[in-house]
């Protein structure tokens, strides 16, 4: 079947957040009071066969996963970029290769799997950020960190082959940052991404809009980031390109429901969701729906009643 056809059939999806910066940071929810620990420990924690349970209860076609987001920690080993930033195996990645653990996991009720990566890299770690190419977060790109970028994602690309279904490229903006994406610069990361898997279905971040926006003619799908449930689309395509949207359910900790990335709480109930993923479905639309992830691996109760609402659409 056509990829493109096969992801508008899957209707809608989970993403969530694995990174440092959350399930490793003691004022975080989903530390669950564990901590500070080793991003070894942290990544051992995670049980990927609950997960994979949890999801099969809600009936989800697809997981997105973050690889890594900002800082310098990565979910699965990686020699390329150790050896680019200078680090021994476990210093940087984990040991764990939790994205081949979760490919098995999923397998066994056949879910798919896409990648959270980004167009800025290890930016939020001066040394890391500096090995890869990344001088400053506010200038053009270069062509150094193009090539040390991208030559990680290729690594992954390869090890996972057809069982990464697709990738999730944050941070490619023209818009909120001047870094001066263009076709050129995201053609590495096609290359790279889909060398392991020619199939394999891309989207490009340019920021966050009110509606769902046309970016390059190198998506397969478009991005779509979105703090809210509301775009419908009109029809299937935007110049081409299938139409997705990406937000948060959960809730901020202060009150507000802006963003809510990673946060427990709903900011729209089960039913309103169920109304909404069917008529971005009526339309040709794929909705994928973020939700808290604990560090143990589990969605909370609320969010996973949401979920549990969409099962049989």
């Amino acid at each position: 079947m056509n990829p493109k056809v096969w992801f508008r059939d899957q209707k809608w999806g989970v993403f969530t957040h694995y990174t440092y910066v959350e399930q490793n940071d003691p004022d975080r929810v989903v530390n669950q009071g564990a901590g500070r620990t080793s991003w070894n420990e942290c990544a051992d924690a995670f049980d990927v066969e609950r997960f994979a349970a949890q999801l099969a209860e809600t009936g989800a076609h697809y997981l997105m996963f973050t690889i890594m987001q900002a800082t310098k920690y990565l979910c699965a080993p990686n020699e390329t970029y150790d050896r680019i930033i200078g680090a021994k195996p476990g210093e940087a990645c984990c040991t764990r290769d939790l994205i081949g653990d979760l490919i098995t996991a999923l397998d066994r009720y056949g879910i798919s799997l896409f990648l959270y990566y980004t167009g800025d890299g290890p930016h939020c770690d001066p040394a890391a950020g500096e090995a890869m190419g990344f001088h400053d977060r506010y200038v053009v790109l270069n062509e150094k960190f193009l090539e040390n970028w991208s030559s990680v994602a290729r690594e992954y690309s390869l090890r996972y082959g057809d069982k990464i279904k697709g990738w999730w490229v944050d941070g490619c903006c023209k818009v909120h940052f001047n870094y001066n994406y263009n076709d050129h610069w995201l053609e590495y990361y096609v290359k790279a991404m889909k060398a392991g898997n020619k199939d394999a279905l891309l989207a490009f971040n340019n920021g966050v809009f009110e509606k769902v926006q046309f970016y390059t003619p190198l998506d397969d799908y478009l991005c779509g980031e979105m703090n809210y449930f509301e775009d419908i689309p009109e029809t299937r395509f935007i110049n081409g390109v299938q139409w997705h949207t990406l937000a948060p359910i959960g809730v901020q900790p202060k009150g507000t429901d802006h963003a809510g990335w990673c946060r427990p709480g709903c900011k729209h109930s089960a039913e309103y969701m169920r109304d909404y993923v069917k008529k971005v479905n009526g339309k040709g639309g794929v909705v994928t729906i973020d939700v808290a992830l604990y560090r143990d691996g589990h969605i909370g109760a609320e969010q996973l009643a949401v979920l549990k609402a969409l099962k049989d659409l």
